[in-house]
């Protein structure tokens, strides 16, 4: 018995090495065209599927797919609604280990061509000079690997046979559920479903487990799955942390359904088993159960993807997502321009007080993350490009000069706030020269220049004396760094990089303080 339990562990070590073995070798053979088959395959969520089972198929890894497609999402490659077609084809995709082992792995002597095999993958690994050929020749080796591994598990299962107390039996009060808890417990603790799947075949296949156990384990499995894609997300955007969400969704809803129709799956196996003239082997009937179930949950979610995308967006809403949503921008009044006016002088004071927010940060808050301040100008470029779609769809007919005017003006101020969003890393990167050692003798012209720039930012509308002191201190500034760079006080490359910087706020100065003038005023 304990031996029986050694072995076990041995072959479910050697079956993870022998997965990640071929899956990096994959991977890695055919990387570049797989990236670009999920990044450009996806335009809807029915392609997205059919790229996740392609992709998983051939990677034998549903998490790897899964944790790729959420850095697509994170990187803004693809959006949530193709993403969630590409997590459920994975799921489909990943049934493609079952069918392995219950076909091949069980179906004929591993060791006729396991172990050719194996010397032929590492031979290619050893000798080949070409990377391609040697993550070939890993890959071949894994495999081979693979079915050693699950005939060593088969074998070892086999010795624990009449092992099972009968309270966790089917019939008994806790038998699904144990089994259940079982087969997530498998896949969270392995990292692996694959792993898990190899587990529960090789049970079945020995005989240690009844069907209808073997298949509520194989549904834990199925739902343990998540754990990858949960740790994957746990510093994501919040895009990825939905997709995360959506994966869990859509295993729970399929795991339920298939708990819940457990009887009516296994009666559908057994038809389809002998309506294709199948092998009635345990391990084949769970294979094609684990394919049915997950076919079953795509084929309802797919449909509803535009609906559960929706769903999916109003979750783990971020500060930044709410200040990029118009509040006031109501298409109903896009007929009536008097009233859409009066809706864009509303969103206008609040991308304004959104960009002020982001100049403030940018020039007092130390230790500020560069994420944050791409969400928040983001966040202000996507709410100005919304307020500039709005006024182009207000219609123009009959419209009164003086609200061809209003309109006029809140584009022209869009236009100097596009500007002062793109340049606002700059404040940080002129905050921080001036505390290098080099330019410690302008600290306080420095300083004198980076207040003004605070009450130019203030709450209040700049006066023109404002910006008049900020324009005097940016030409103090600029020519005591020109006289240090011909003093040789200090490095040409340095100095070019501040006068850069300095260059910079200066233009983001005056783009601010025009859109303030012009709103407030009208004139300029």
């Amino acid at each position: 018995m304990t031996a029986s339990i050694f072995e076990i562990f041995g072959g479910l070590a050697l079956f993870l090495l022998a997965m990640e073995m071929m899956t990096d070798g994959l991977k890695s053979a055919a990387g570049h065209q797989l990236r670009h088959l999920l990044g450009t395959w996806t335009r809807t969520p029915l392609r997205g599927f059919a790229a996740g089972v392609l992709i998983t198929g051939i990677v034998q890894s549903s998490s790897a797919v899964t944790v790729a497609t959420i850095g697509f999402v994170n990187a803004g490659l693809l959006t949530l609604g193709h993403s969630l077609g590409v997590v459920f084809g994975a799921n489909v995709g990943t049934t493609m280990t079952g069918w392995l082992v219950s076909l091949v792995g069980f179906g004929i002597k591993i060791e006729a061509f396991a172990m050719p095999l194996l010397a032929l993958g590492m031979a290619l690994r050893l000798i080949a000079s070409e990377q391609r050929l040697k993550s070939i020749g890993q890959a071949l080796a894994g495999f081979a690997l693979f079915f050693l591994a699950l005939s060593l598990l088969k074998e070892s299962l086999e010795g624990l046979t009449g092992g099972l107390d009968d309270s966790v039996l089917p019939g008994s009060r806790y038998g699904l559920p144990v089994f259940i808890l079982a087969g997530f417990l498998a896949t969270v603790l392995t990292q692996s479903s694959s792993a898990a799947l190899a587990i529960i075949l090789s049970a079945a296949a020995g005989g240690l487990l009844p069907l209808e156990s073997a298949a509520a384990a194989v549904i834990g499995a199925n739902l343990g799955t998540t754990s990858t894609a949960a740790i994957a997300v746990m510093s994501a955007t919040a895009n990825a942390r939905r997709l995360a969400l959506g994966h869990v969704l859509f295993n729970l809803v399929t795991g339920a359904i298939a708990v819940i129709i457990l009887p009516l799956m296994l009666w559908t196996v057994e038809a389809v088993t002998h309506w294709l003239e199948l092998d009635t082997h345990a391990a084949i009937s769970l294979a094609l159960f684990h394919t049915l179930f997950n076919i079953l949950g795509a084929s309802i979610m797919l449909p509803l993807a535009p609906r559960f995308a929706h769903f999916l967006s109003r979750r783990f809403r971020s500060q930044e997502e709410d200040h990029a949503e118009p509040r006031f921008l109501d298409n109903t009044l896009v007929s009536t321009p008097e009233l859409a006016t009066g809706a864009v002088d509303q969103e206008m004071k609040r991308l304004i007080g959104h960009v002020r927010g982001l100049l403030r940060v940018c020039i007092d808050r130390e230790g500020l993350r560069p994420a944050q301040v791409r969400a928040t100008a983001e966040a202000a470029r996507t709410l100005n490009q919304s307020i500039n779609d709005y006024v182009s769809r207000v219609r123009a007919e009959q419209m009164h000069l003086s609200i061809v005017e209003s309109l006029s003006l809140s584009i022209r101020t869009c236009r100097y706030l596009a500007e002062v969003t793109s340049l606002a890393p700059s404040l940080i990167q002129l905050r921080d020269s001036h505390r290098k050692p080099e330019l410690e003798s302008l600290s306080a012209t420095f300083e004198h220049y980076l207040a003004t720039l605070r009450s130019l930012f203030s709450d209040t509308p700049p006066s023109p004396d404002t910006f008049s002191e900020a324009e005097h201190c940016y030409h103090t500034l600029k020519n005591e760094l020109l006289g240090m760079i011909v003093r040789t006080d200090i490095s040409t490359s340095l100095g070019g990089q501040v006068l850069d910087d300095l260059s910079a706020v200066r233009r983001l100065s005056d783009q601010w303080f025009k859109s303030q003038q012009w709103h407030e005023t009208g004139a300029l």
